[in-house]
């Protein structure tokens, strides 16, 4: 069962010096995601677009499917950031490109 995607997303994986993973990141790849309206993390798939996979250091767009949208109806909107993370380690960076999942959108941000 494939789930649709929420969002697109640019993701910004730290280089190993930073901090970041050691190996590639498969699509597919299950990170906690953290946004900055809520201390928790999320759990969510990160489908690339184009690639199978990132190494350390680089930058792809990827469709995100969030696993509970409970916690993000209306609250969510284009140009928002976010990290994610593997366990406590933070592992990169992502801003959302294209809200795909109309409940999501953080409707006082658009007036």
């Amino acid at each position: 069962m494939t789930l649709a995607p929420h969002f697109i997303a640019q993701l910004t994986y730290l280089s190993t010096e930073e901090g970041g993973r050691k190996t590639n990141a498969l699509s597919g790849y299950r990170p906690g995601i953290k946004f900055p309206f809520y201390s928790g993390l999320f759990s969510g798939v990160q489908n690339f677009i184009g690639t199978d996979f990132v190494c350390p250091g680089q930058v792809v767009n990827a469709e995100i499917t969030l696993f509970d949208t409970d916690y993000f109806k209306e609250k969510l909107s284009e140009g928002l950031e976010f990290d994610f993370f593997e366990g406590p380690r933070l592992v990169g960076h992502g801003k959302i490109l294209k809200l795909i999942h109309p409940e999501l959108i953080n409707i006082k941000r658009l007036l």
